[in-house]
C-alpha cells in the first residue's frame, strides 16, 4: 500500500522485498483508521460517507454483486470504514442481493470505538418503502445492536408490526410511503448516529446525491473491465447541477486505487 495523495512521508513506495522485487508492506488497521478518520463534528453535526467500488469502465457490480470486482485490500478498507461508523445505511435491494448480516464487533477497533463513545459495532439501517424483507434473518434476529428500518409514514402497517416483532427499530423519515433520504440522515443523527456510512446500492446512493446529503465518497477503482450493462455506483434521476467534490486521499495497491472525495 502506498499513498499517492496528499503527498506525505508515506507517498513513496515502501521498502521492496528482495525475493519478489515488489512493494509489499501491508498497512495496519490503525493506519487505515487514521487515513479514513471522520472529520471533527460540531455538537449538532453529522457526516454521511459512501463506500463503493467501480471497475475502470464504470460497473458497480458483476453478475449482480460487488464482490467479484473487489479485492482483499478493498475488503480491509470496507471493514475499517464500518468499524469507524455509528451506523451503516443500506438499501433493501442490496440487503436482499448481498446477503447482509449484522455488523460484528472487532477487537482491533474496540479501544478506538470506546474512546469515541461508540458501542461495540455499528447499527445497520435498512432504507425501504415496502418493508419487503425477511425478518427471520440474523440481520434482524441477532444483531449486537438493534437493526433499524427506515421507512415512510404510510408504510404497510402489517410489515411495520412484523419488523417490530423481529426486534427492529422503525424510523419514520417521510410523509408518504417512501423515504426522504435527507430527512433519514437527520433522523439517524438525532438518535446519536452521527458518523454515517452508506454502502448503497446504486439507487440509494443516487437518492442521497439528489438530496445533496452526501458529504464524502470513498470509491475503490478496480483495475478490471467488464463491459455489459451493469449499474453505475449511483442511479436514478440526474441532478440539475453536478455536485463537485474535492480529493482528500488516494491510496494504491496491486493496481487498485482507493480514493476519498469530500464535500467542498
Amino acid at each position: 500500500m502506498r499513498r499517492l495523495f496528499p503527498v506525505t512521508d508515506q507517498t513513496s513506495a515502501p521498502p521492496r522485498d528482495p525475493a519478489h522485487g515488489a512493494a509489499d508492506r501491508e498497512w495496519s488497521l490503525d493506519e487505515l483508521a487514521e487515513a479514513y478518520a471522520y472529520p471533527e463534528l460540531a455538537a449538532d453535526g453529522h457526516w454521511l460517507r459512501a463506500n463503493m467500488v467501480s471497475t475502470l469502465d464504470g460497473a458497480a457490480q458483476h453478475d449482480g454483486r460487488s464482490q467479484p470486482i473487489s479485492g482483499e485490500t478493498d475488503m480491509r478498507i470496507f471493514g475499517t470504514l464500518r468499524a469507524l461508523a455509528d451506523v451503516v445505511v443500506v438499501g433493501a435491494e442490496t440487503v436482499r442481493q448481498e446477503g447482509y448480516r449484522p455488523a460484528r464487533a472487532r477487537e482491533a477497533f474496540a479501544a478506538r470505538r470506546a474512546a469515541s463513545g461508540q458501542g461495540p459495532a455499528p447499527a445497520i439501517a435498512v432504507v425501504t418503502a415496502s418493508l419487503d424483507l425477511d425478518f427471520s434473518l440474523p440481520l434482524f434476529t441477532s444483531p449486537l445492536v438493534p437493526t433499524l428500518v427506515v421507512t415512510g409514514a404510510d408504510a404497510p402497517a402489517d410489515r411495520v408490526a412484523e419488523a417490530v416483532r423481529a426486534g427492529a427499530e422503525v424510523v419514520v423519515a417521510g410523509e408518504g410511503a417512501g423515504v426522504d433520504t435527507g430527512r433519514a440522515v437527520r433522523e439517524l443523527a438525532a438518535r446519536g448516529l452521527r458518523r454515517q456510512l452508506t454502502e448503497g446500492g446504486p439507487r440509494l446512493l443516487g437518492q442521497f446525491v439528489a438530496a445533496d446529503a452526501l458529504d464524502e465518497l470513498c470509491l475503490t477503482i478496480s483495475p478490471m473491465l467488464t463491459a455489459g450493462g451493469a449499474q453505475r455506483i449511483a442511479g436514478g434521476p440526474s441532478v440539475t447541477v453536478p455536485h463537485r467534490l474535492a480529493p482528500a486521499c488516494v491510496l494504491e495497491e496491486a493496481g487498485f486505487l482507493f480514493t476519498s472525495y469530500r464535500r467542498i
